[in-house]
């Protein structure tokens, strides 16, 4: 039997982050987000209803998102500068 395998919640450490991270996250969200109403509407449900979770759900996404870009990037920005400042 072979040993289980554990999961990586992280993303590569070394993989540069994007170059418009923020603009990314708004995108997928505001798509999510009417990918919610769409299926309300589709499947007959209450479309205010409908929209107040789409609209919530974005907000909530999206600062999530902008708080750990804004972390991860700070963090990239303090490594690259300690890697400066140690130079040969």
């Amino acid at each position: 039997m072979s040993r289980p395998r554990r999961l990586s919640w992280g993303g590569p450490p070394d993989k540069p982050a994007p170059k418009r991270p923020y603009r990314d996250t708004i995108v997928v969200y505001a798509v999510l987000a009417l990918v919610i109403v769409l299926v309300s509407w589709l499947t007959g449900g209450g479309l205010g209803r409908a929209i107040g979770f789409a609209v919530a759900f974005f907000v909530v996404a999206t600062a999530y998102s902008s708080w750990q870009w804004r972390k991860r990037l700070e963090e990239e920005d303090r490594r690259r500068a300690a890697g400066e400042e140690s130079g040969p």
